[in-house]
C-alpha cells in the first residue's frame, strides 16, 4: 500500500470515527432548531436516535476497516461487557427520550438516581469508553483515542447545560 493510500485510509477512518460528534454538538446547542427541523408529528429524540444509530454504524465500519481481529485477552472481554452493561442500564432507566436529549427538546424526563446514576458520573459515556478501551487489542491506538476524545468533548459540552437554551416544551 502506497503512502498516499495509507494517508487516505487514515483520514477516512478518522472522519468516520468523529462523524457523530458535530451532530451531537449541534443538537445540544441548538435544540429548538432540531425540534423545528423535525416538524410536527416527529419525535425529535426518536429522529436523533435513528440518525445516531446510522452514524454509529459508520463509526463501527470505520474501526472494522483497520481492525486486526484475533482472540481478545480476558480483560478486553471484561471491559467490553462492563461498558455494555452500563450502556444497557442507562438506556433501560432513561429510555430513548432520556438517552437522546429529550430534556433538551422540551420533554419532561424524570431524574434518575438508581445505579449507575448517583454512583458514576456520565455512566453512558463511561460505558462507551470502557467498550472502546476493550478494542485496543484489535484497533490502532489513534482511532480509539480519537473516538474517546469525542466522548470527552461531549462530556465537557454537556456539563455546561443552560436550561434557558432548551427547546419549548412539546405538547
Amino acid at each position: 500500500m502506497g503512502a498516499a493510500t495509507v494517508v487516505a485510509v487514515a483520514v477516512a477512518v478518522s472522519v468516520g470515527v468523529v462523524l457523530p460528534f458535530p451532530f451531537y454538538y449541534f443538537l445540544w446547542n441548538h435544540p429548538q432548531a432540531w425540534v423545528d427541523l423535525c416538524g410536527k408529528g416527529m419525535d425529535p429524540s426518536h429522529r436523533m436516535a435513528q440518525i445516531s444509530h446510522a452514524l454509529k454504524a459508520i463509526q463501527l465500519v470505520s474501526l472494522l476497516s483497520v481492525a486486526r481481529i484475533s482472540r481478545p485477552p480476558w480483560y478486553c472481554v471484561v471491559l467490553f461487557l462492563l461498558g455494555q452493561f452500563l450502556n444497557f442500564k442507562v438506556y433501560q432507566l432513561l429510555g430513548e427520550a432520556g438517552t437522546y436529549y429529550g430534556v433538551r427538546f422540551g420533554k419532561n424526563i424524570p431524574w434518575v438516581m438508581e445505579f449507575p446514576f448517583g454512583y458514576i458520573k456520565d455512566p453512558q459515556y463511561v460505558g462507551s469508553i470502557l467498550s472502546l478501551l476493550a478494542c485496543f487489542c484489535w484497533v490502532p491506538f489513534q482511532y480509539i483515542f480519537l473516538w474517546i476524545l469525542g466522548y470527552v468533548f461531549m462530556i465537557w459540552v454537556e456539563s455546561a447545560e443552560d436550561p434557558a437554551t432548551r427547546a419549548k416544551p412539546l405538547n
